[in-house]
């Protein structure tokens, strides 16, 4: 996981749905997660823990 430099550099990505609503959690490659209304503070995961979060966020919302 990186921290830091690489996390500030990233290109922070927030979700389609979330419209103009400032209430966002934001994605960026590395894998980090961050508030958008708190740019600051972020929480890396592996890209394996991510593709999980992912995979299992689609099962649950196709049921």
């Amino acid at each position: 996981m990186r921290s830091g430099k690489a996390f500030r550099m990233a290109n922070w990505r927030k979700s389609s749905y979330s419209e103009d609503s400032s209430d966002c959690v934001e994605v960026g490659r590395g894998v980090g997660i961050r508030d958008s209304k708190a740019p600051a503070t972020h929480l890396p995961v592996s890209g394996e823990a991510w593709s999980a979060f992912l995979r299992d966020v689609t099962r649950v919302t196709q049921q």
